[in-house]
């Protein structure tokens, strides 16, 4: 089988995150079954046109931008050569293949931006990619999401008939993220790009406060992004101690701080699942995460980890400062977060994957 996946980045782009990670583990896997697969995205610089991955190829064209004019281009031009074309909506605007094309189209949903882009962008454009990703429920038949919380917000907010939406959710590499020692100091964990609607100016400000009660704790934050400067001087004004900003790491190293972490806190307003979440439960460290969508599937409350309401900074602190002195409930959630996250191996997702994808091309039922 030929399959045609666009996406804004490839595992290799710079600002490659969790939906990255999802296409390299699920398309490697499929070429590996003796499938055939092109992943066309935007071009970076100091990287080739064209090159092969682990068995995918890499096609790269356009810029941020432009290749929302080329891939529907290149998909007029060489649809009829693949037996499936994977949209994969990781940025809210849609590709429109359905439009060009007669080869079926699988719309990929990670989670729904409508909220999201009146934070991060200006408000005229956040107005333009508001109203493109709406029409997803007319360009598009089949669905794939990545969370339940992403499908009944498909059908919530775009009245998209559930049963066009499959619900495959990320997986873990098992034989990579595993359990480690513990650091011995009370080390709170951050993973992932910063961007406002993280918010991860809200754990800053709830680790001043835990600093009161627990001297000893240190903060670790990985990745960067656009706000990281911003968050950086927030820290200084703070004067928070033993907070460190790492940048972007080694996938190494960012396991060996998974392993070492007590916890890890996620304060974004939305994800589509929130995959660092399920890779440290599999490192056997719970998570302490806001109640919305996305993180209410890969934190089940008070089993794998603790949800908060959220923009509840005060509550937050707290639940930081239950968790790191509790032993007892850490280690209880601990347990069930290892045991939660090996449910998720991306060989049984790639597999129910493959099934949704040859439900699509032969017409039968596969929900």
């Amino acid at each position: 089988m030929k399959i045609l996946w666009i996406n804004h980045r490839d595992p290799k782009h710079p600002q490659a995150g969790g939906a990255e990670v999802r296409l390299y583990e699920i398309a490697r896997r499929l070429v590996r079954m003796g499938h055939e697969v092109t992943v066309l995205c935007e071009k970076v610089d100091g990287l080739p046109s064209e090159e092969v991955l682990d068995g995918i190829k890499i096609k790269r064209i356009g810029s941020k931008t432009s290749i929302h004019l080329l891939a529907p281009y290149y998909v007029r031009k060489h649809g009829h050569e693949y037996d499936v074309i994977i949209d994969d909506i990781a940025h809210a605007v849609p590709w429109y293949s359905p439009l060009v094309t007669k080869t079926p189209v699988v719309a990929q949903i990670h989670h729904v931006h409508q909220d999201v882009v009146y934070i991060e962008l200006p408000k005229p454009l956040a107005w333009i990619v508001s109203r493109a990703e709406k029409t997803i429920a007319k360009v598009y038949k089949h669905f794939i999401a990545v969370s339940q919380s992403t499908k009944e917000e498909l059908v919530e907010r775009f009245s998209i008939v559930p049963d066009r939406i499959a619900v495959i959710p990320n997986g873990v590499d098992l034989e990579k993220y595993k359990p480690g020692p513990k650091d011995p100091k009370p080390t709170i964990l951050w993973v992932g790009r910063i961007k406002k609607y993280k918010n991860l100016d809200h754990l800053l400000i709830a680790y001043k406060m835990v600093k009161q009660e627990i001297p000893d704790a240190q903060l670790v934050i990985i990745g960067t992004g656009d706000q990281e400067q911003k968050m950086r001087e927030l820290a200084r004004r703070l004067e928070l101690r033993d907070a460190y900003f790492l940048g972007k790491v080694s996938e190494e190293e960012k396991i060996r701080w998974m392993q070492r972490a007590w916890i890890v806190v996620s304060t974004s307003m939305i994800e589509g699942w929130g995959i660092t979440i399920t890779e440290v439960a599999a490192c056997k460290t719970p998570a302490i995460a806001y109640d919305v969508p996305g993180l209410r599937d890969s934190v089940k409350h008070m089993e794998t980890g603790i949800l908060v309401k959220q923009g509840n900074i005060g509550q937050l602190a707290e639940t930081i400062i239950l968790l790191l002195t509790n032993s007892n409930l850490r280690l209880k959630l601990s347990e069930s977060a290892y045991y939660y996250a090996q449910q998720f191996c991306w060989n049984k997702v790639t597999e129910h994957f493959m099934e949704i994808i040859k439900g699509v091309i032969y017409g039968y039922q596969y929900l």
